[in-house]
This record gives C-alpha cells, sequence and structure tokens, in this order.
C-alpha cells in the first residue's frame, strides 16, 4: 500500500464540501488540538439549517466558525479545553461545556467518547506518503487510530520535525487540500490572544525567577500573560546546559536554542534534545530552522505528560501561572470564582513530576494585583466556586514582583506571612487581618 501512496491519496481527495456532507445530525465532530481544519470547519458550520445537535469538541479555538454565537445551539453543541478571544464571551454566557483534564491531559482514556469524524491539519505528503502534523502533535495519531472517521486539511505551509510528528496516508480516511494564507506555523501567542507588550513588573518577576533556575535544569513552562514573555526578557540568559521538557514553548526559546544556552547536554533522558509536543512562538524564521532539525523532537503528549517521564528527569522545574493563591497555598489557574478563565493544561502533571524529581522544583509565577491592581491575587481564602488546580501539599515557589515565598515544609501560619511578604503593599494589611481570623485564636 505504501509503494501506492500516491495513487491512495488522488482517490482520498474531496472537497470541503464534500467533508463536511459526512456529519450527521447528533455525530460527535472533534477538532485536533493546535490549528482548527479551516475550511472543513466553515463548511460543517454552512449547514447549520440541516444539521442538529452536532457535539463539537474544541481545545483552543482560534478561528471563529460562527457557532460560538447565539442562536447556533440547537444546531451544535460546544465544548472546549479553555476559552479563548472567540470563545470568551461564550464561556462567560454559559453556552458551552468544557472539558475537565486529569493526570495526563489531552489523552484520551477508554472512557472518553470516540469521535464519529475527527478533523486533524496535516501537512503535504512526502516522497514516502507521510504527512506531517507541522507544529503541534497533541494526541493526533491516537485518535486518527481511534475515530471512526478521520479527515485531513493539507496545509503546504507546515514544517516537518523529528520525534511522532507523522501520519501515513494510509491511515487517514480523505484528504481535503487547501492552502493556507495564514502566518507560519506557531507565530502569535500561545493562548490565541493578540501579543501584547508585558506590563513592566514582569521583568522583575524574571529577575526573581533568574534566582531559582540553576545551570544544568531541564525546565517547563506553562502559557499565560505572565509566563510567556519571560523567556525573552532574559531569565535564561545568564544559564548554561538548560534542558527543555515541555509540553508547549514559549517565545524566546528557539533562540536559546540556536544561542546554545538550551542544550539539553546534562538531561539523563532524551540527552541534547528539546522536547515537546508544540512548538510556536516563533517568528518565520526560527520555525524554518526547527524544520526537519535534530535537536527538536515533537513527541505524543501521553509521553511527553507522563508523570514518570517527568519525575524521571533530574533537576525538573515545572514553572506555571496562577490566576490566584490563597494563604494556604492553594493553587486556582482556571478560574475566577465559578467563572472560567483557562484550563490546568499540563500544569498538574508536571507540577507532580517535577515535585518527584531529584532536584526538582515547583514554581508558581503570580502577579500580585489584578483589573489594574484593584484586586490582589493572593487573598486568604479562594473566592467560592475557585478550581482548586494544585493542592496546597504540592506548591512550593511563588513568585510576584515583589519576591519569592517559599512554601514548602512550613506551617499554614508560616506560608501566609511568606505569601504576605510578596503580596502588593496595598493589600498587606488586608491580609493579615484575613490570616489572623483563619490561623490564630
Amino acid at each position: 500500500m505504501i509503494n501506492n501512496w500516491q495513487e491512495e491519496y488522488k482517490n482520498k481527495l474531496i472537497s470541503a464540501e464534500q467533508a463536511a456532507a459526512m456529519v450527521k445530525s447528533g455525530d460527535f465532530v472533534q477538532f485536533a488540538m493546535g490549528r482548527e481544519t479551516h475550511s472543513i470547519g466553515l463548511a460543517i458550520a454552512s449547514r447549520k439549517e440541516d444539521l442538529r445537535g452536532v457535539k463539537v469538541d474544541i481545545g483552543g479555538a482560534g478561528y471563529d466558525f460562527g457557532w460560538y454565537d447565539p442562536g447556533w445551539e440547537e444546531s451544535f453543541e460546544i465544548s472546549i479545553g479553555r476559552p479563548t478571544a472567540v470563545t470568551e464571551q461564550m464561556a462567560d454566557e454559559r453556552r458551552c461545556d468544557f472539558r475537565v483534564t486529569g493526570l495526563n491531559p489531552g489523552v484520551p482514556g477508554p472512557e472518553a467518547p470516540v469521535p464519529d469524524v475527527y478533523l486533524v491539519e496535516v501537512s503535504e505528503p512526502d516522497d514516502k506518503g507521510f504527512c506531517s502534523f507541522g507544529a503541534s502533535v497533541w494526541h493526533k495519531r491516537e485518535l486518527i487510530k481511534q475515530a471512526k472517521l478521520s479527515i485531513g486539511e493539507v496545509n503546504r505551509n507546515l514544517i516537518r520535525t523529528y520525534g511522532e510528528n507523522y501520519v501515513h496516508v494510509s491511515e487517514i480516511d480523505y484528504f481535503v487540500e487547501h492552502v493556507s494564507t495564514g502566518g507560519a506555523p506557531g507565530m502569535g501567542s500561545l493562548g490565541g490572544r493578540p501579543v501584547k507588550q508585558p506590563e513592566p513588573f514582569v521583568k522583575r518577576i524574571a529577575g526573581y525567577l533568574a534566582e531559582l533556575v540553576r545551570d544544568g535544569d531541564t525546565i517547563q513552562m506553562g502559557i499565560g500573560r505572565t509566563t510567556e514573555p519571560l523567556v525573552k526578557l532574559g531569565f535564561l540568559d545568564e544559564k548554561k546546559d538548560i534542558g527543555f521538557h515541555s509540553e508547549a514553548t514559549p517565545p524566546g526559546i528557539i533562540s536559546l536554542v540556536k544561542q546554545g544556552i538550551i542544550n539539553g547536554s546534562r538531561k539523563n533522558i532524551d540527552v541534547g534534545k528539546v522536547v515537546a509536543t508544540s512548538i510556536g512562538g516563533g517568528s518565520r524564521e526560527e520555525m524554518d530552522w526547527v524544520n526537519m532539525n535534530p535537536l527538536f523532537e515533537l513527541l505524543d503528549v501521553a509521553y511527553v505528560t507522563d508523570i514518570r517521564v517527568i519525575a524521571s528527569l533530574d533537576n525538573m522545574v515545572a514553572i506555571n501561572q496562577a490566576l490566584s493563591i490563597d494563604l494556604s497555598g492553594q493553587v486556582c489557574a482556571e478560574s475566577i470564582g465559578a467563572r472560567i478563565m483557562g484550563g490546568a493544561g499540563g500544569q498538574i502533571p508536571f507540577v507532580f513530576g517535577a515535585t518527584l524529581s531529584k532536584g526538582g522544583r515547583v514554581i508558581h509565577i503570580v502577579p500580585s494585583t489584578a483589573m489594574g491592581g484593584k484586586v490582589s491575587r493572593i487573598v486568604p481564602l479562594l473566592a467560592l466556586g475557585s478550581t482548586v488546580t494544585i493542592q496546597q501539599n504540592l506548591a512550593d515557589y511563588v513568585v510576584t514582583e515583589y519576591g519569592v515565598a517559599r512554601l514548602k515544609g512550613k506551617t499554614r501560619r508560616q506560608r501566609a506571612e511568606e505569601l504576605i511578604a510578596v503580596a502588593h503593599p496595598d493589600f498587606r494589611t488586608e491580609l493579615k487581618a484575613g490570616a489572623r481570623k483563619l490561623f490564630w485564636p
């Protein structure tokens, strides 16, 4: 079959409209993590009047297909992994449902529904009939195997990488050819938001973070408005022999690999490799440099976020952002009260893995305030309805623009004192009063 892949590929080519016609009312349609299949998505949305009760699952929406607006609910029932710019209003109005991730996020377990239709973006086949998934692998290979019907939308602009970033023409049921007019894969912010200049206080956070990372450490970085700029703000610039093992890659990582600061030479597994399941945050030139560069391996998320793999990396440092943290050390990274703001993503397995790693560390980045300084992100108790992403038992270093709090091994009273010391000065008196009520007679 592989020898005749050209004929097989030709026979599997259909139009976006033909692909959309395969969707039936009541079907479960899942878009692959990463960028959505744009042409097929628009074609399915155009069948709004014909379809009823189609369950559509999208991890992090980047394109507006129309079904996020009011009035589409009878045709399409939407579930998302985390809100983005195009789904924020829908999420706030509770017109969609949310995934709840486990210890290995994004990995479909036996209890997960099997997609009736799985839509995934792929590159053109190479001379042996293999397509690339471009800048992200996630769990695409596994879902292609599981889905009742898989359709690949062909984007000629996608990069190729080493690792598990491939699928053969014979493994996908149909293909829709589409030439993207967008930018290079990975350009823009990791969270699907417009790129903004970081607030001045983020530079101070980068300075404190630099004090916690040592030469030879392997780092993971979660996405977020505060964590994404930190690499470019220089917290790794003076380091040596840094390893990288992370779900995603924030802006600046590729540049540090080019400079040799990130080289993975001291990693005890995947030595010399930059390991991720999604790579982005780079310019077109940087993404071209990643293309078929053996330093980079994009692997299935089941491996990248496996706690056992993470824990086996010595000196593993998990760096993630929190929305708020209470005085006992409970970390919330997903909601403000009941309002969903993001997903846990890989934070949970990386925190567990770094905790178990020899020499590992867990670091949470928490800007001291929100809403232009009106509210403190360090609070006596999390707001009612807030999701506890990381238990107090696992929290350790907390970094704000006012310093570093160390929680591991501390009592509740000591933790409160540590956190109050790095809170915004305008709220410290209030926090001390709250701590007195909670932890003292």
